[in-house]
């Protein structure tokens, strides 16, 4: 932690154990609670007006007998489930490992305290030591204050699977937090900022909850914006049968800054490519928020990008920068949905390269798919319009432990990119901490938590921001894309946000185009040649 810089945070522990220290509800640590359209939207149990400041959050008198019920249930489903409940020995590898304890000190938000919150029920009611023993056996009685705990610290985890990385029996604690949060959703106990996005996306095909009429309407704006950088004018295709790929992408790409800048990425590579693609305005969301609630809601949503590729009768899919989307793909697609056997293993139209590691999914990233066409030489590129751009990268945790995207992005920046510095060994690749807002934690009510859970990553990124002068965090996801602009304000005032293709696009010599005064953000390229001499001559 030496290359870290400090910050006044109190590690001492509580006077009295864990079960005697009463869960505190402390402003900007919590986000509002779930609304009952969203959960009627869906069909979750328990919809009714209610607040998580409220003392009655208005549960069903037999809640008791509906979580237990529900934990005897995945205990018999899942082995994996059972297995992290009885082998943690509590050796404390992963205590200090979690973004949320370094930023906040909270021994329960150690990932093995966290764990420890459901396991202690877990002992109580299925264990017979804990049943004989009790409190001596680590176990504790389900009351109605475990409950709202349960609450306050699954929300509180952003299922990055940090703490997994170093575990030595290899438990999962997001795994934890993901049944944590499943027993809870059996009361309707949800957070808005997740059933809202759930709904919307199964009632309208993206998190935003747009008709595909608007879902079209602002690539059309961005196309606009094309034009006038370039003098290019692109034409996708929608929903059109018989297209070679069809493409996905969060839909925080199409509509939120800085998201909008890599889809125009998106839309210039594939013009100068001439692929043969089509957008989906019905699966028009890349992202999963159905995976922070329960698995079953995470399939039913996954489900609508295949039953869209099958109606549309494309080869393959290609998928945007995003995080859930590819942890979601790459380790719960088979057994949900898949296999996609309907589709062609993909193949590359550009250059041949046959992605193997999607036999199965039928889904390539593009952040591979563009690495294999710079290496074999089919773009043509110019760096030094990124020469305003002194640039480090972030290693989304779902791409980067969830699917081992750690090279291919590196790769395509350091091809459009003349300045790139990487932040610590310890922060980057599978060890990377994460932006402290995934899973759903990204709204507005819960931003104490969010600033001081990203505060890890924030420290790497001003190390770099000393020793480089880097002013631009890069990334393949549309939460960090979200949530880095707050955190890097707050925490490294100076460092912008960008993904990886606004980049690509900013460096991409396109056929025909006028000659560029502007990068995509209207900042001046004559500006970042000037840089780049007065950098020279010092």
């Amino acid at each position: 932690m030496s290359q870290y810089k400090s910050s006044n945070i109190d590690y001492s522990f509580p006077k009295k154990g864990w079960m005697d220290t009463p869960v505190e509800f402390k402003q900007g640590m919590f986000c509002h609670g779930s609304k009952p359209k969203d959960l009627e939207a869906v069909g979750f149990p328990n919809p009714r007006e209610w607040s998580s400041k409220d003392k009655d959050w208005k549960i069903p008198a037999n809640w008791k007998e509906i979580v237990l019920n529900g934990m005897k249930e995945r205990l018999d489903k899942y082995r994996s489930f059972k297995l992290f409940m009885d082998i943690c020995v509590r050796c404390g590898a992963c205590a200090d490992k979690c973004h949320f304890y370094i930023g906040t000190g909270d021994p329960k938000n150690m990932p093995v305290l966290r764990a420890e919150l459901l396991r202690s029920v877990y002992r109580k009611y299925f264990t017979l030591s804990g049943k004989l023993f009790g409190k001596l056996a680590g176990a504790r009685e389900l009351t109605e204050d475990v409950l709202k705990e349960w609450w306050y610290y699954f929300y509180q985890c952003t299922e990055c699977r940090r703490c997994s990385v170093f575990c030595p029996y290899g438990i999962d604690t997001a795994e934890i937090t993901m049944i944590g949060r499943e027993l809870l959703n059996l009361l309707g106990l949800n957070t808005n900022w997740i059933a809202g996005p759930v709904a919307n996306c199964y009632k309208r095909g993206n998190h935003l909850g747009l008709e595909p009429h608007t879902y079209k309407s602002q690539i059309e704006f961005l196309l606009d914006e094309i034009d006038t950088l370039t003098g290019i004018k692109i034409e996708p295709t929608f929903n059109r049968k018989g297209a070679e790929i069809l493409f996905v992408t969060p839909s925080g790409d199409v509509f939120a800054e800085p998201g909008t800048y890599t889809a125009m990425g998106y839309l210039m590579l594939f013009h100068e490519l001439g692929l043969d693609y089509t957008w989906s305005t019905y699966a028009s969301e890349g992202g999963n928020f159905g995976f922070f609630t329960s698995n079953e809601m995470g399939k039913r949503l996954n489900a609508k990008i295949y039953a869209e590729a099958k109606r549309l009768g494309v080869k393959w899919i290609l998928g945007g920068e995003c995080g859930h989307m590819w942890r979601v793909i790459n380790q719960y697609m088979d057994t949900w949905n898949g296999p996609a056997d309907f589709l062609e293993e993909p193949v590359s139209p550009i250059t041949g390269t046959r992605f193997e590691n999607a036999k199965s999914t039928k889904f390539v990233h593009i952040a591979e798919f563009t690495a294999d066409l710079i290496r074999h030489n089919k773009l043509k590129l110019d760096p030094s319009r990124n020469d305003n751009l002194k640039v480090t990268f972030h290693d989304s945790c779902n791409t980067s432990r969830g699917m081992g995207i750690f090279e291919e992005p590196r790769y395509v920046m350091k091809n459009v990119c003349n300045n790139f510095y990487e932040m610590p060994e310890d922060t980057t690749r599978e060890k990377t901490f994460c932006c402290g807002s995934g899973s759903g934690l990204n709204a507005t009510e819960n931003m104490e938590i969010r600033m001081q859970g990203g505060f890890p990553r924030a420290n790497a990124v001003k190390y770099t921001q000393e020793k480089y002068g880097v002013n631009m965090l890069a990334n393949i996801c549309a939460i960090d894309r979200a949530a880095f602009p707050a955190l890097m304000d707050y925490w490294v005032p100076g460092v912008g946000v960008t993904g990886v293709h606004e980049l690509v696009a900013n460096a991409l010599v396109i056929k025909g185009e006028k000659e560029r005064t502007t990068n995509l953000r209207g900042e001046s390229l004559k500006l970042a040649t000037e840089i780049t001499e007065v950098t020279e001559k010092n």
